[in-house]
């Protein structure tokens, strides 16, 4: 659907901050909504040729309140320059249907411009559009690819639906007969301004921080539920979260996506605002040391060690930059089959754990493993809060995990 061109300019005249509001306000940018962005692999990955020509409409949700926005839009696995033909943004109907309420569609632009060409590798942020947001609104961003990206970049653990379309469907307002898919592409991040100072929190984790077992469209992850705990409480309102976890992720490697020690910069160091750290990695180097072959002892010793000091490197990294790091225990995973940990795996776990409760190591910490383990069996999940793989926590085990973080830790 294509309407007419002073239609779609007519809400231009809210990108242009209003001079009241820029006199009496010292803004405040801080990433409100991110996604951890790699290169999709297997069935994550879309067909070739699919984003050439088409339109992508992906819903996300802000964390905290702003009065204006800006969209960062990610070329990250690209090996080539890549041309966006245009962006919107408005406010969705719902989540979980691309419709939107087509009177809040405002065109995003770049340096002033209505498309953008990212460098390859690179990321570009839009130009602030004026269109004021409350914590847990759902957005609406449609990109129209001009060309087929030379690198997919993505990120696969969405848990929530996006929709694709061939042509332009920058002003649809509903995008009839679009194709869904649970995975967003190219879209990297969301940022507000606010007069209120905001700090921000980012979770950096593996799948179950990205939510594996959480519903889809329900945002109901352990993040998204600290979120509205956040909101809730006066005193923490200010505090805003994203969410950079990665499915398969780990400390040591590259699993799915890049390890944690290489993505720390971009997922964590350079997000506006942030001002605290949550991580919670680990299980996948525990779980990969013996998921093909058994190892020594001193494999094993010589694992726990590393994992410690990639924690140590992440701790002097972010509190250089005034980032207080909050460290969290890794919880039981006895009775996956995937992995099958025996005792010297559960043995491994206790280790890290017992560094990570020692006053000093990090800046506080979460104890996930002693609010989500089974009292009879601590070294698995609590069978209410296993979502049946005996790894994953389940939307009740998630909305535990939020309980089990205390507030004044964001003091």
């Amino acid at each position: 659907m294509r309407l007419t061109l002073a239609a779609f300019l007519l809400p231009l005249a809210a990108c242009v901050a209003n001079p009241a509001w820029a006199a009496s306000c010292l803004g405040h940018w801080t990433a409100a909504w991110a996604s951890a962005q790699m290169a999709p692999t297997g069935d994550n990955a879309l067909a070739p040729g699919m984003l050439a020509d088409s339109s992508l409409r992906q819903i996300v949700r802000p964390s905290i309140a702003g009065d204006r926005l800006r969209v960062r839009l990610s070329n990250l696995a690209g090996t080539a320059p890549l041309h966006i033909r245009g962006a919107s943004i408005a406010r969705a109907l719902r989540a979980g249907s691309p419709a939107i309420d087509a009177k809040t569609l405002i065109p995003l632009r770049f340096d002033g411009r209505g498309d953008v060409t990212i460098p390859a590798g690179a990321e570009y942020l839009s130009d602030p559009v004026a269109l004021p947001v409350r914590a847990f609104d759902d957005l609406a961003i449609s990109i129209a690819f001009d060309e087929e990206p030379s690198g997919q970049t993505s990120h696969p653990g969405s848990r929530a639906t996006s929709w694709l379309l061939k042509g332009d469907h920058l002003t649809d307002p509903a995008m009839a007969g679009a194709q869904t898919v649970e995975h967003w592409f190219s879209l990297a991040g969301l940022e507000v301004e606010r007069c209120a100072a905001a700090q921000l929190i980012v979770a950096l984790g593996d799948s179950i921080t990205d939510g594996r077992g959480s519903t889809t469209n329900g945002n109901d992850r352990w993040t998204d539920n600290l979120a509205r705990r956040l909101q809730a409480d006066p005193a923490t309102r200010h505090l805003a979260i994203v969410n950079q976890g990665i499915g398969g992720n780990r400390l040591l490697n590259d699993g799915l996506g890049p390890n944690a020690l290489a993505r720390l910069d971009r997922d964590v160091l350079a997000q506006p605002g942030a001002r605290f750290l949550i991580l919670l990695e680990g299980i996948n180097d525990i779980g990969t040391l013996t998921r093909e072959t058994q190892v020594s002892d001193a494999e094993h010793a010589r694992l726990v060690s590393r994992i410690i000091g990639a924690y140590r490197q992440i701790v002097m990294r972010a509190r250089a930059r005034g980032i207080k790091v909050i460290g969290g225990t890794i919880l039981p995973f006895v009775g996956n089959d995937y992995y099958h940990p025996d005792a010297r795996n559960e043995a491994d776990r206790q280790a890290v754990n017992r560094w990570i409760r020692e006053p000093g190591n990090f800046d506080g910490v979460i104890d996930f493993d002693r609010a989500m383990r089974d009292p009879a069996r601590p070294d698995r999940l609590l069978p209410r809060y296993d979502v049946g793989d005996a790894l994953h926590p389940s939307p009740e085990g998630y909305r535990a995990m939020a309980e089990a973080i205390p507030l004044d830790l964001f003091k």
